[in-house]
């Protein structure tokens, strides 16, 4: 394997992996691009060779996708074209590609509860509302670590909207697609320019946290040949050149609707590699002019599960499986999120890592804990 480099928050687990060759100063991509822009190039123009660039969150993707021109001086990467991601990323853009394109989405609108009264969607009810580009300093405290809020009837949205006013966010309604997460499918691939598809494969979700549109926590490859040709034909229509995720959900009668598309490098990716498909791998060959003699692309294992054992083991009693039972389904999964006998300072350095920057939000916030452990806000 390969040593890497890594721009990560401080405290990230690859900070810590012995893998990592060299730790570069992290700067807010959303917040501070020509910084981060600036310490990339600084790094690359010491290098041998162009490095590659790998990315994993929507500020890395479009801070890649704008400054393209700018870091291709000094690096190698593989990104979609411009105006498509930055349709894919906005959900308001998104809708209206995908409506103008006659994808099976569902039924959405956009609307700004800052500067707009409660009234009447034109949608049906139940629904759910998720920010048009998902930060989550802004959007967390609204929906409590969820990627988006429920709601089941116009009362319901009326009494919320003060809440959502004070969030300052324009929100994307979307017709709620009746099943659990379980039924949560998506396809991923890694396409040349011209629609070669490199490589593929499809999973589900097996459990989220919270357990109702959460971070997912357990995951199954799968061999849905129903969501394959569905996610080609939907990046084919796309014309999509890149790496790319799309979230499906079937609904009761088995009919595939499609969610959203991530254009990005994603921890379904870990899982990918495990059970043969390596689809970072694959970009990396490309890249570095490795790439192996043409063929069709290889088949994933099925049944090949991750999970992220911290997390889910929450999620999992939640749902009332008891903890016998989960931790010899957690041991015999596939691929673990950060646990690796072979390189166990990650683990430990996140553990180390997460109280220390919890406690330095709360003070960055301005709160302070009593002794009743209420908190208060500090005297001006």
């Amino acid at each position: 394997m390969r040593a890497g480099k890594h721009a990560a928050r401080p405290g990230a687990p690859p900070r810590f992996s012995r893998f990592t060759a060299a730790r570069l100063e992290w700067s807010d991509p959303w917040r501070h691009p020509d910084v981060l822009a600036g310490t990339l190039l600084t790094f690359g123009a010491t290098q041998p060779e162009p490095p590659v660039l790998f990315y994993e969150e929507d500020g890395d993707l479009l801070f890649i996708s704008r400054w393209r021109e700018t870091l291709a001086r000094a690096f190698r990467f593989v990104v979609p074209d411009a105006t498509l991601v930055e349709d894919l990323v906005d959900k308001e853009r998104f809708q209206r590609l995908a409506t103008a394109l006659t994808l099976p989405v569902p039924g959405a609108r956009r609307f700004d509860p800052a500067t707009e009264r409660p009234g009447e969607l034109g949608l049906r009810f139940p629904v759910v509302l998720k920010p048009l580009t998902r930060r989550p300093e802004s959007w967390d405290p609204v929906a409590g670590g969820a990627k988006a809020l429920r709601v089941d009837t116009p009362p319901e949205l009326a009494a919320l909207w003060r809440r959502l006013a004070a969030a300052g966010l324009p929100l994307l309604a979307q017709e709620l697609v009746p099943g659990a997460e379980q039924r949560i499918e998506s396809y991923h691939a890694y396409v040349r320019p011209g629609g070669e598809v490199v490589g593929e494969f499809t999973g589900r979700k097996i459990r989220t946290w919270p357990l109702e549109r959460g971070e997912s926590t357990a995951l199954e490859l799968t061999d849905a040949s129903d969501v394959a040709a569905l996610g080609r034909d939907v990046l084919a229509r796309l014309r999509f050149a890149g790496v790319a995720k799309l979230d499906f959900k079937r609904d009761p009668a088995g009919r595939l609707w499609l969610l959203e598309i991530n254009p990005r490098f994603n921890l379904w990716h870990h899982l990918g590699a495990v059970a043969g498909v390596n689809l970072p791998a694959l970009v990396y060959a490309d890249l570095t002019g490795a790439q192996a003699t043409r063929r069709a692309p290889p088949r994933a294992r099925a049944g090949a599960r991750w999970c992220r054992p911290w997390v889910d083991w929450r999620a999992a009693r939640a749902t009332g499986l008891p903890l016998w039972r989960w931790a010899p389904w957690a041991l015999a999964c596939d691929a673990k999120s950060v646990v690796a006998w072979d390189d166990p300072l990650p683990l430990l350095g996140a553990a180390v890592c997460r109280p220390l920057r919890s406690a330095a939000r709360a003070i960055a916030a301005g709160y302070s804990l009593e002794p009743t452990g209420r908190r208060r806000s500090p005297s001006l």
